[in-house]
Parts: C-alpha cells; structure tokens; sequence
C-alpha cells in the first residue's frame, strides 16, 4: 500500500509539467515557447531581474539564459539594462510589446489554473491550494536554513 509521501513527488511534478504544457499549449498563439513564457512570467512578476535570479527561478543554467534572453530580445520582449545598483549586472526588463499582453497572459494562465482545478470542489480546491502553501514554506524553511548552516561550516 502507497502512502501519500510516496506519491508526494510524482503528482507534483506531473502536475507542474502538465501546467506548464497547458499554457505552452495556449501561448504558442504568441509564438511563444515553453521556455520563452515561463521567462516572461518572472520578469513580469517582478520588474526588474538579473539573468542569474532568471536562471534560479526557471531551474536552468546560465548560459541557457543568456542564449533564451539573446532570442528573446531579438524578438523584442525583453531587453537588457545596466542595474543602477551594481554597474556589473544586466537586468532584464519586459519592453512594451510584453507589457501589451500582460493582461492575455495574466488571463491564459487564470483559465490554465481554472481548468486543472475544475475537478475538485470550492473546500478541496482550498484545501489542496492551503495544503501546497504550507508544504512550500515548510521546504523554503528548510532550505534556507541548509543553506545557512552550509555557509557556516
């Protein structure tokens, strides 16, 4: 018999790879890639960002980055800045043509979340959305302090 820690790891990452393939799914119409979104959600969520932080957050390395910020920037939907904070850091930024379809992204991945909940009722959809906050902040805690104790040893 399985117990839920057991089947822990494979849902969540079965469930994150269809997401994700569901909105590629819907973005492709912005001939946008997989990768390609994902870069513009960070960006969008938050303003300004180093291609390092890009790199941590989308779980790839840097120098696949910096070739996925080069196509994109080509594109013309993001582009590099100097940081006014550190003159050695380039910070990606969305440009205008991203910022136009803000509101159809915002919307695609509503409609993405709406779809994959759309089995679950209203209290299970709040229990599994409780459920995952808690499990992420219990594992950002422990993370965090690895990290600490790895930087002390």
């Amino acid at each position: 018999m399985k117990h839920e820690q057991d089947q822990l790891g494979p849902l969540l990452h079965d469930a994150a790879r269809l997401v994700r393939k569901r909105f590629a799914q819907r973005a492709a119409a912005y001939g946008l890639s997989s990768a390609q979104w994902r870069l513009l959600a960070v960006v969008l969520r938050e303003g300004r960002v180093a291609q390092a932080r890009i790199a941590d957050r989308l779980e790839i390395e840097p120098i696949s980055v910096s070739r996925l910020v080069d196509r994109m920037e080509q594109a013309g939907w993001v582009t590099r800045q100097a940081d006014p904070d550190d003159r050695r850091v380039r910070v990606i930024v969305a440009t205008d043509r991203t910022l136009a379809i803000r509101n159809d992204l915002k919307s695609m991945a509503d409609s993405v979340y709406a779809e994959a909940l759309s089995a679950l009722s209203p209290d299970a959809r709040q229990a599994l959305l409780t459920g995952l906050a808690a499990v992420n902040q219990t594992l950002s805690t422990a993370v965090c302090a690895a990290a600490t104790n790895a930087k002390d040893d």
